[in-house]
C-alpha cells in the first residue's frame, strides 16, 4: 500500500460503514455500550482506532519533515534524514494495519480464520523448560565429539 492509493483510512472506514451498516461512529458507539455483543465489531473498531491513530502519526512526522526540508540548504542533515526515516516507519505501521482489516473485513478470503482464532491462545511454554536428561556432548556422534 502507499500514499498513492488515496485516502486509506478514508476507504477503510467506507468499508467498515457498508459491512455493519453503521456509520463508524455509531458503531463505536455500538461497541463501547456493549464490547462483547459482537466480537467482530469490536475486534474491528480496536482496529480503525489503531489505524487512524498511525495515520496522525503519519501526518505528523511527515509535516515535521516538510518543515526540515524547508530549512535545510542544499545537503539533508542527519536528523532530516532521520526524519526521512521517521516517515518511511509510519507509512509501514499504517499500512500494516489497514491490511489487517482489510483481512477482518473479507470473511471469504482464503486462509482467513474466526476473529477469536486470530487472538493467540496461551497452551503452556513453547519450548520445554526441563534440562536435557543427556549431555550435548554424548549426543553428538564420535567422530564430532569435542575432545
Amino acid at each position: 500500500m502507499s500514499d498513492d492509493i488515496g485516502d486509506v483510512v478514508g476507504s477503510i472506514t467506507e468499508q467498515i460503514e457498508q459491512r455493519f451498516g453503521l456509520s463508524i461512529d455509531a458503531l463505536k458507539a455500538a461497541v463501547g455500550a456493549a464490547p462483547n455483543a459482537h466480537r467482530e465489531a469490536t475486534v474491528v473498531v480496536r482496529w480503525h482506532g489503531l489505524l487512524t491513530e498511525s495515520q496522525a502519526a503519519l501526518e505528523r512526522a511527515e509535516d515535521d519533515l516538510l518543515a526540515a526540508l524547508g530549512t535545510q540548504p542544499s545537503e539533508v542533515d542527519d536528523p532530516t534524514l532521520d526524519l526521512a526515516h521517521r516517515v518511511d516507519a509510519a507509512v509501514t505501521i499504517r499500512d500494516g494495519r489497514a491490511v489487517a482489516l482489510r483481512l477482518l473485513l473479507e470473511p471469504n478470503t482464503d486462509g482467513k480464520q474466526d476473529v477469536e482464532a486470530v487472538r493467540p491462545t496461551r497452551r503452556g511454554p513453547a519450548v520445554p523448560t526441563n534440562p536435557p536428561t543427556r549431555s550435548a556432548r554424548a549426543s553428538l556422534p564420535s567422530r564430532m565429539a569435542v575432545r
